[in-house]
């Protein structure tokens, strides 16, 4: 009865009286306040030290608050840019108080016996519109505090003791219950819907506008999320519909720091896991609703109300998680983005920004799809200068050591420009806008940083412009940089992603010598920096100043501290800049304030020496300002100063740059400029003084002439348009500025500015013949401009819209415009002041966008082309007369998409032939005749023509240039307000033929991110203007020398035609970029008809004019009529999936799509008659398995010639082999069967890296999985494993026939092999009945026919292949090539004859047909529907006849009806991709990557079927769900769906009952290598530790796992068990060393964390007890071995005999050794990686240690050893006390035998490789090596005899005897094999 007066709920402060204060306390800054949005009052707390402002319930801490509720729901707000502290005092059972913590002040999860700190994290983001700020919403806190202690400290809740809530918050109220609260429902809403939850009381409720969404303005967090699941999996956040979307900031509770940016991944978090067999995880039960998604895009009324998760219902162009930990185990709050551009830089994460960011060109250029081309010259573009300033900001531009040049950023590009001569030299690789630049003193060594977060940095030799090293910042974006006079020490300020402001110092010392910049110290402030810089006179000094504050730092003993410079009363400026005197006597500082005042600052005594301030003066009546003069006062705010030896430089945002004396008693020069000035510079020696101006200007002021010269211009916003002159060399511009700018094309120097103030410039374009240009305006004005008299000669308002586009026919007598309305004008310009001609309204397309290419004029002015009158049309007039003469619908070339294809942009060829090309929508390029509108030629087909059939119309968009001019050989992408000019070796021939080509983005090719860009394209006698970066194929980036660009499509034919193709370029503002001339051959001899249809050769190359005959590749053949080429070179590719027949196949699609249905469904012109029409595209084989000849003329080609395989699709469900540098060996000496003296017992471990490599047969009990190249067969019941060897490389997939007879298993491609493996085995007896060979790079899946007769096999995204065997002769059946990546294939259990798969372009169905020996198939696909959205299907299972339920990487189920062939109903299954489905009678299972298993009721989908396109998904109910410990990659069910096993990317095998609603690990492994293997003394059990931070302890009889301790953003890399001497139960202990220098130590009774230890800095790597346990020795990777006290965790004595090598072995043994000529108790010894052991005798409880021997051994060669030098393996022998066994030391492949007693070398032992691991047995005198060749030799020493065994799946890097030598564990990689050994 006593806890019914608190049911259902309790209002705490209600209850206590808060407001009285009489039961409760405050302290400190605590007032009751009025919420905005609450609308009510609430208690703020806040104050700068949390522990002195708090309100406290009950009043002192002897009382108690008596509270039994199991969640405590926490009303509340953060206080924004503050930190806040919750304290709990919780009391269990035994009436122990436990303290639980939760604050955004902590870095990471702690955990003592008697304390929990919980991490609180909020995440920025990018709100959307209409939602309010999240720094500014309220959160419902709910915590489960019976799970908190059960989970992690093992200890049952009781109450709640006492609470605290510490500054700075907002809290409304504290509720305790035993009900679990959706705080985004109420009691009406659940009412409404029937929702089994339980809604929020209408007291607790947060209020809500009608009509609105609660997670638009507020957040849920529930912490643990799930009642019963273990910690790794218990942080997730209470799913909501709109948290899908949501981009702001989140707040996480976070127990560890795996999301954390770098300052904070040094921290770490400890969890506690027990596990048993019975171990289980309850599953919520309550079947709940599903959102609807129709296929008429319907949404339902309840489908923001309790769902499990929520999804964006409205098709989105790109949708992108801003936390790309999604599927991870340290997920905890998902916050997704939906967005139609990238976020800024303040929005990612660093783990996004890394996963998106990396290196963008990089990507890019990389992503060649399917053919691999070379052009030459290599590289065809070379940027040649840049036209205008700045990077992220305007502030950095330097002077050179010498005053030559100046050094600044312009957008992702750094610039030298020599002052006299004003040439330019490049600095190319940043991927983003540049923020900061650094040289050194001695001006050899540049530093840079980009801006995207986390902001990259590069270090340049200046001299020569090589990058020397290139790294990341730990800081979000790097706002300041500076070095020391020396160049040894590089500074960089900047805030990371909490929003401080950090300091970062690197030694760079090692730069340029083969070293890299290594962080020396990193530190947090609270005070805010502007500037930051390196004293000139000592590198370990700097200084900083911001907002209030200048700090004084100093570098000492690797860390940075700060003191504050006591300012007085200018304690209140804003400081902007800083500047030491470059005086050697004087150490005076100089700082600038935005107040004016310029303080003088003495360095040593750090204190203000003199203010002065900057007052604005100006005489009565005077019409301009007298000089300034320094006194008291508002004076003009500074942004910037510079200080010579006896001058100072000072620039102001009036605009007005001074030089005064450096005693300020007069100002000796001033320059105003045309905006604010952001930065001053002088010149190294005093003479000039450079200055930058926010608006884009930066120039210098000659000291001695009193000059000031410009020496760049800059656009101040995006540039629109451009136009170029050939005659005079000009380049015109307009843009958003409002301005029109000409350039000098020879010097990039600025010429002529107009500017219109009211009008926005939209257009423009030169005369061809005389000095004028024409501009159109947004008012629908076109003038004209005389460049002469820079004077408007005439003006045009025909337009009732903005000018969409001008063009000037190239003989000068006409001029076009169009407008926004569609109207079409023609002038006449041939004379000065052109008039109207005629006006036409409704011709141009008005849904264009601007465009230079909306109106073009080909190169005779005779025809004019132009998109209109609607987006699907182009038109050609005559120019004259403007009479239409053409009109050719684009909406019809394109039969094979899925919708229709509408023109972009459109650009005539040179003449002749002239053709016109048009750029569609679908990313493609059309060559048209002119004249007749035909297509020249026929679109490839297949792989050749784009990788997927869907196209991206957001890329098309982007894709909009290409204009035509008579000019030299520039191209002008636009992009910002900066241009880049690019320039190409001169060489003349003739042009590309015709083609129709897909479209590609190229932005990435050149310096900085993709960004709308404007492409013009020219062309003379000799020279080809083309769009963006237009490398041709195989070519280089300029940008990136090494990466080849994306591939292109074209084929031999006619001369004197260039292909185009518009790209996306650029960054955000509008560069104008030049691109330059380039000029390809065609082979001579083609006429217009024979480049139709020919093939494609095997390679793109230019080759050089030859006499000789052109000689095909035996992979392909070329057209017949191609026999010789004389004079000229050729030009030919290589088609990616193809063996050189040409590109053919199925017309009108690669699927063969749009036929008319057999009434079965599949299309009927599929017919097995060979001479039939629809026989095209078909392969058919011999019932002996091999090909027959193609039929028809356009038969596709079945040869293996493959270029380069497709990148990678975005689907998990692809294998991906992990990467081993190891090689098979060859050569070795096996046992014979009978004679082994090893055994192998079991393996530890499950691979989850496979896909569906997991098999059960529960009417059989047959249960086998993977694990590297072994096919485990386990009983389960007794744990038995059988274990079938055989394959060479990693196994990809399992499929077991219907009858659980045979069993296929496939691999990768070995070294050994050219292509997989697949093996099928006899599973009764478990042999290999049968290899088979035929896919080249891997098999995505296997699968069996109904009646067991064939088999499929579907080869990866890089093979494309589709193999039918027959299991009779296991001969190859039919082959079929696929166009595209497929993910998932199944035969139809209903009817052998059919099978499905899924992949990029929808459902593809197959129809087996057989006739006598000869096996057909045919083939129909389905694309998604656009209602369903743009995603990619990847797994598919069929249900009831005939049903096919498909999953999609968006988390949509699509349910197919495949009679009929469409898609009647799709629903959102789940946030991630759904990788496996399964189907049996009325349940469905999905599992997908967000690590989410459910259980779905289908039973009415049939039901459903009947209503097609009217169907709605409100009947599927999801009935169970289980969230696992990784991403679902395999599945087994039971017929009936009520238990199966299902195996994860964590490489655990979990068994699943839906009855019971819970989840039983079966198979469990680590998920990273295993780093070592130690054994308990009794032998019972034994512990592993691994890369992945764990420490897992296992039952050495079962196998199973017992314990597992976890930390987490941390590697596990050696362990030790404490010794027998130690053997009281109480006292077992497991030490384990860290990647982070800790040292913990493990209690193994209590299941818990004794003592962590920081005996290193650097990476443990070896660790060992003493012989009496009170001592352990510790190594680490610098060479450093420390001697610690387990019980107090101090480190007593540290030896540095092997420093500079890392610890490659510790070992301590109990002897007795006085003949060793030393004495002690214990001999230890150690052995480094450079090839030295020391052995020791030691005392330590009497502090003696005493060097016994030194063994040093030559070094062996490098070029023996891949990658690095292998371990130095070092024993003590257990057979002779005086004998040290070594491996892996000296030149030679041997193990020697060292005698301590007699210094010298007793026996050695020859071995075929470098040992790699080493273990002596402790019974018979064997010893096991393991080598990187993957196998394990076991010696027999006495005799001599070795045995060789395989089975390992990487290198053998550890081997460990048991301490009874009957067993024996090695490790490769992650997976661990169990050896009995015999005979011992």
């Amino acid at each position: 009865m006593a806890r019914v007066w608190q049911q259902p709920f309790l209002n705490v402060f209600r209850h206590f009286k808060v407001d009285e204060w009489k039961r409760s306390s405050k302290e400190g800054d605590v007032a009751v306040v009025t919420d905005k949005t609450l609308k009510c009052t609430v208690y703020r707390v806040r104050g700068p030290v949390s522990a002195g402002n708090y309100i406290q319930l009950p009043k002192t801490s002897t009382q108690s608050l008596g509270l039994t509720g199991r969640y405590l729901y926490v009303l509340f707000r953060p206080l924004a840019a503050k930190h806040f502290v919750i304290h709990l005092d919780l009391c269990t059972e035994d009436s122990q108080v436990i303290r639980v913590s939760f604050s955004n002040f902590f870095k990471e999860f702690k955990s003592t016996a008697t304390w929990l700190q919980f991490p609180f994290i909020c995440e920025t983001g990018t709100p959307r519109k209409g939602v309010g700020s999240p720094g500014a919403r309220w959160t419902c806190l709910q915590l489960d505090l019976h799970d908190i202690l059960l989970v992690y400290l093992n200890r049952r809740y009781n109450h709640l003791k006492s609470i605290r809530l510490c500054a700075s918050l907002l809290v409304r109220n504290l509720y305790t219950s035993d009900l679990c609260f959706d705080p985004a429902v109420t009691v009406a809403e659940a009412r409404h819907a029937k929702l089994p939850i339980t809604p929020i009381p209408r007291e607790m409720a947060f209020p809500l506008s009608k009509g609105e969404s609660w997670h638009d303005h507020y957040v849920h967090i529930r912490f643990p999320s799930d009642s019963s699941k273990t910690p790794s999996e218990a942080f997730q956040k209470s799913c909501s519909p709109s948290e899908a979307v949501l981009a702001g900031p989140v707040p996480r509770l976070l127990p560890h720091p795996a999301a954390f940016s770098k300052p904070v991944q040094d921290s770490l978090a400890l969890m506690v896991q027990k596990h048993g067999p019975t171990a289980s995880r309850q599953a919520p039960s309550v079947p709940r609703p599903l959102p609807e998604v129709s296929m008429s895009s319907e949404h339902s009324d309840v489908s923001s109300v309790g769902r499990p998760s929520g999804r964006s219902q409205e098709p989105l162009a790109w949708v992108e998680p801003t936390d790309k930990h999604v599927a991870s185990d340290s997920l905890h709050v998902s916050v997704h983005q939906t967005t139609m551009e990238p976020t800024t830089p303040e929005d990612a994460s660093p783990q996004e920004s890394l996963g998106r960011k990396q290196n963008q060109q990089e990507v890019a250029l990389g992503n060649n799809r399917f053919q691999q081309r070379s052009f030459l010259p290599d590289p065809v573009l070379r940027l040649k200068g840049v036209i205008g300033f700045g990077g992220h900001s305007t502030k950095w531009a330097l002077w050179t050591r010498d005053g030559a040049a100046v050094v600044y950023p312009c957008h992702a590009v750094i610039v030298v420009l020599c002052v006299n001569t004003r040439e330019q030299r490049l600095f190319l690789g940043h991927t983003d806008k540049v923020s900061t630049l650094a040289l050194d003193g001695s001006g050899s060594l540049l530093a840079s940083a980009q801006a995207r977060p986390h902001s990259m940095l590069r270090l340049w030799d200046f001299q020569t412009g090589e990058c020397l090293s290139l790294f990341q910042s730990p800081v979000h974006t790097v706002c300041s940089l500076s070095f020391s006079d020396s160049g040894e020490v590089l500074c960089g300020v900047g805030k990371d992603r909490h929003g401080r402001m950090t300091v970062v110092v690197w030694g760079t010392a090692q730069v340029g010598r083969g070293g890299e910049a290594v962080i020396l110290t990193k530190v947090h402030s609270d005070v805010d920096i502007q500037a930051f810089e390196v004293a000139f006179f000592d590198e370990t000094r700097m200084a900083s100043c911001g907002r209030g504050s200048v700090r004084l730092w100093r570098l000492r003993g690797g860390g940075l501290r700060s003191c504050p410079v006591d300012l007085g009363e200018h304690h209140a400026l804003e400081f902007t800049d800083l500047a030491f005197r470059q005086a050697q006597d004087s150490h005076t500082l100089y700082v600038c304030s935005r107040s004016g005042h310029i303080l003088e600052i003495d360095h040593q005594h750090m204190s203000v020496r003199r203010a002065r301030c900057l007052l604005p003066t100006q005489t009565p009546g005077g019409p301009l300002p007298q000089k300034q003069t320094f006194s008291s006062g508002p004076g003009i705010a500074i942004s910037s100063l510079s200080v010579s030896q006896a001058k100072c430089a000072v620039g102001s945002e009036d605009g007005y740059l001074r030089l005064w004396a450096l005693d300020f008693s007069s100002v000796l020069l001033e320059a105003e400029h045309e905006g604010p000035i952001s930065s001053v510079r002088i010149s190294p020696d005093g003479l000039r003084v450079l200055s930058t101006t926010s608006s884009g200007h930066l120039g210098f002021l000659d000291i001695l002439s009193q000059e000031y010269s410009m020496l760049v211009r800059s656009h101040a916003a995006p540039v629109l348009a451009l136009a170029t002159e050939c005659s005079r060399g000009q380049l015109a511009t307009v843009s958003q500025d409002h301005t029109v700018r000409i350039w000098d094309l020879a010097t990039l120097q600025q010429l002529y500015d107009f500017a219109s103030l009211e009008e926005a410039p939209c257009a423009v374009a030169f005369h061809p013949t005389q000095p004028t240009f024409f501009c159109g305006f947004s008012s629908g004005a076109v003038r004209s401009f005389s460049l002469e008299t820079t004077e408007i000669l005439v003006e045009h308002r025909c337009h009732r819209g903005a000018i969409t586009s001008l063009a000037a026919s190239p003989n000068g007598s006409f001029l076009f415009s169009s407008c926004s309305r569609g109207s079409l004008a023609q002038y006449h310009s041939g004379v000065p002041r052109c008039r109207i001609l005629r006006v036409a309204a409704n011709v141009v397309c008005q849904e264009a966008c601007p465009s230079p290419s909306a109106l073009v004029v080909s190169g005779d002015s005779r025809l004019l082309a132009f998109v209109g009158p609607s987006k699907y049309t182009v038109t050609v007039m005559d120019t004259t007369s403007l009479d239409e003469l053409l009109r050719v619908d684009i909406s019809t070339l394109d039969l094979a998409g899925s919708r229709l294809d509408s023109a972009v942009a459109v650009c005539f060829g040179p003449a002749p032939p002239g053709h016109l090309l048009v750029s569609t929508s679908s990313n493609m390029v059309a060559v048209l005749d002119a004249t007749s509108g035909r297509l020249v030629r026929e679109p490839p087909t297949g792989p050749s023509r784009c990788g997927t059939t869907q196209h991206r119309p957001a890329l098309a968009a982007r894709c909009t240039s290409a204009t035509q001019s008579l000019c030299g050989p520039w191209l002008s992408p636009l992009a910002s307000s900066s241009s880049l000019v690019w320039e190409t070796p001169s060489f003349s021939g003739t042009f590309w033929p015709p083609l129709r080509s897909p479209l590609r983005e190229v932005s990435k090719a050149l310096p900085g991110p993709p960004q709308p860009a404007k492409l013009a394209w020219v062309q003379d006698s000799w020279r080809t203007w083309c769009p963006g970066p237009m490398v041709f194929p195989g070519s280089r980036c300029p940008c990136h020398p090494r990466c080849p660009h994306p591939g292109w499509t074209s084929v031999p034919g006619p001369p004197r035609t260039m292909m185009v193709r518009a790209g996306v370029l650029g960054g955000p503002g509008g560069d104008v970029r030049l691109a330059p001339i380039l000029t390809c051959f065609a082979a001579p001899g083609l006429g217009e008809g024979q480049g139709h249809g020919c093939a494609l050769f095997p390679r793109l190359t230019v080759s050089p004019p030859s006499s000789g005959a052109f000689s095909m590749s035996d992979e392909s053949r070329g057209p017949e009529g191609l026999r010789q080429a004389s004079g000229l070179p050729v030009l030919v590719q290589k088609e990616a999936g193809r063996a050189g027949d040409g590109a053919r196949g199925v017309k009108g699609s690669p699927w063969d799509l749009g036929r008319p249905l057999h009434p079965r469904g599949w299309p009927s012109g599929l017919r097995t008659d060979p001479d039939a029409p629809g026989r095209q595209g078909m392969v058919t084989y011999r019932a002996n398995g091999e090909p027959k000849a193609p039929v028809g003329p356009d038969a596709c080609s079945t040869g293996r010639a493959r270029a380069q395989p497709p990148t990678r699709p975005d689907s998990y469900r692809h294998f991906t082999a992990r990467y081993k540098a190891s090689l098979l060996a060859k050569g070795l000496s096996f046992p014979a069967v009978g004679d082994e003296r090893l055994h192998l017992k079991a393996v530890m471990g499950y691979n989850g890296n496979g896909r569906a490599n997991l098999v059960w047969r529960p009417d059989t009990g047959f249960f086998a999985y993977t694990c590297g190249r072994l096919v485990v067969v386990e009983d389960l019941h007794s744990g038995v494993q059988q274990h079938w060897l055989g394959h060479t490389e990693e196994i990809s997939t399992l499929a077991l026939s219907h009858d659980a007879q045979v069993l296929a298993s496939a691999s990768g491609r070995s070294s050994t092999a050219s292509r997989c493996q697949i093996r099928v085995w006899d599973v009764p007896g478990g042999s290999c009945r049968q290899l088979l060979s035929h896919h080249d790079t891997a098999v995505q899946a296997l699968a069996f026919s109904p009646d067991d007769r064939l088999l499929v096999t579907l080869g990866d995204y890089g093979d494309r292949t589709l193999a039918l065997w027959s299991t009779a002769t296991y001969e190859l059946v039919s082959s079929t090539c696929l166009p595209e990546p497929v993910h998932s294939v199944a035969f139809n259990p209903w009817d052998a004859g059919e099978l499905a798969c899924v992949g990029q372009g929808g459902v593809t169905l197959w129809l087996l047909q057989q006739r006598g020996g000869d096996v057909s198939l045919q083939v129909h696909q389905e694309p998604i529907p656009e209602e369903v959205g743009g995603c990619e299907l990847t797994s598919l299972c069929y249900g009831t006849t005939p049903l096919l339920y498909c999953g999609s990487n968006a988390g949509q189920v699509c349910v197919w009806d495949v009679c009929a062939s469409r898609c009647f109903l799709a629903w959102e299954a789940d946030d991630g991709e759904i990788g496996v489905l399964l189907c049996s009678g009325a349940r469905l299972v999905s599992g997908s990557n967000t690590r989410r298993l459910r259980l779905w009721a289908v039973g009415a989908v049939p039901e459903l079927r009947r209503k097609g396109s009217g169907a709605r998904s409100s009947s599927v109910i999801m009935e169970h769900e289980l969230t696992l410990d990784g991403a679902v990659v395999s599945a087994v069910f039971h017929e009936s769906m009520d238990m199966g096993v299902v195996g994860t990317t964590a490489g655990t095998l979990w068994y699943i009952s839906w009855a019971e609603g819970t989840s039983t690990r079966l198979i469990s492994g680590h998920r990273s290598k295993v780093n070592e293997v130690v054994f308990s003394p009794s032998e019972s059990h034994c512990a592993t530790c691994s890369d992945d931070g764990s420490v897992r302890v296992w039952s050495v009889a079962s196998m199973e796992l017992l314990i597992q301790f976890q930390v987490l953003s941390q590697s596990c890399l050696c362990l030790s068990w404490s010794p027998p001497s130690c053997e009281r139960p109480e006292q077992q202990r497991v030490a384990a060393g860290y990647s982070d220098g800790t040292l913990r130590l493990f209690s193994i009774p209590r299941i818990a964390m004794e003592l962590k230890m920081h005996p290193h800095l650097a990476a443990l790597t070896a660790i060992a007890f003493s012989a009496d346990g009170q001592t352990i020795l510790s190594g680490d990777k610098d060479g450093l071995v420390a001697v610690s006290h387990p019980r107090t965790g101090m480190t007593f004595r540290v030896l540095s005999d092997h420093r500079g090598a890392p610890i490659c072995t510790i070992q301590s043994t109990r002897r007795e050794y006085g003949d060793f000529g030393a004495e002690g108790v214990d001999l230890w010894l150690a052995a480094s990686g450079d090839q030295q052991v020391s052995v020791w005798a030691s005392n330590w409880l009497q502090d003696c240690c005493e060097l016994v021997d030194w063994l040093s051994f030559p070094a062996p060669a490098l070029t023996e050893v891949p990658g690095c030098l292998p371990p130095s393996l070092t024993a003590f022998c257990p057979w002779d006390e005086a004998l040290l066994v070594c491996a892996g030391l000296g030149v030679h492949h041997e193990v020697v035998f060292y005698s301590l007693r007699q210094k010298q070398v007793m026996e050695k032992i020859p071995l075929p490789f470098l040992a790699m691991s080493m273990s002596l047995s402790p019974g018979a005198h064997l010893m096991a090596i393991g080598f990187s060749e993957r196998v394990l030799r076991l010696v027999d020493c006495a005799s001599g005899a070795v045995q060789d065994f395989a089975g390992h799946d990487d290198s053998v890097h550890l081997c460990r005897f048991a301490p009874s030598a009957r067993l024996l564990f090695t490790a490769a990689h992650n997976e661990i094999l169990v050896w009995e050994v015999t005979g011992h």
